[in-house]
C-alpha cells in the first residue's frame, strides 16, 4: 500500500498502469526543468510518501528507478533510495547523460518508484565469518 500526501496543489499523484504486475509507481515532474548538457538536477514531485506491505504493515522503502522513456531521451535517475521512515517531499535526482539541452515538461512521467522490505538489522562484529564457496573471489572471478 502507498499511502501519498500531496504538497502542491499541482502535484499528481503515484499511478500503476497494471497493479499487481508493474514492478513500480511512475512519479511525475511537479514543474518544468531544463538539464543543460552533462548537468545533475532534483526534480521535485510535490508529494510524501508513506509505504507499507499490504500483508504484514510493516514499512517499506523505496528505490527511484529510471524509465525506460527517459534513458532514451539521455536521463539518468541516480541517487534514488528512500528509506522507509522518510516523510519529507520526494525529489528525483536526473542527469543529463548527453551534449544537447533536455527539457521535462510539468506533469510529465520521470521515474519509477519499486517499493522494497527493509531488512537492515544490527551490526555485529565478529572475530570470523562463515566459509562460502565463493569465499573473497570478486571482480569477475566467475567468469565473464
Amino acid at each position: 500500500m502507498l499511502r501519498v500526501k500531496r504538497l502542491e496543489a499541482g502535484a499528481r499523484l503515484p499511478v500503476v498502469a497494471h497493479p499487481g504486475e508493474d514492478l513500480g509507481y511512475d512519479l511525475f515532474a511537479l514543474e518544468g526543468v531544463r538539464l543543460g548538457a552533462r548537468e545533475t538536477v532534483k526534480v521535485r514531485t510535490g508529494i510524501a510518501v508513506e509505504a507499507r506491505d499490504p500483508r504484514t504493515g510493516a514499512g517499506l522503502g523505496l528505490l527511484v528507478r529510471d524509465r525506460s522513456s527517459m534513458a532514451a531521451r539521455g536521463l539518468a535517475t541516480t541517487g534514488g533510495v528512500i528509506d522507509a521512515g522518510y516523510r519529507g517531499e520526494i525529489l528525483v535526482l536526473m542527469t543529463n547523460l548527453g551534449d544537447a539541452l533536455v527539457e521535462i515538461a510539468s506533469g510529465e512521467k520521470i521515474a519509477q518508484m519499486v517499493p522494497v522490505p527493509v531488512l537492515t538489522g544490527p551490526v555485529e562484529e565478529v572475530e570470523s565469518l562463515e566459509d562460502s564457496a565463493r569465499a573473497a573471489e570478486g571482480f569477475g572471478s566467475t567468469g565473464r
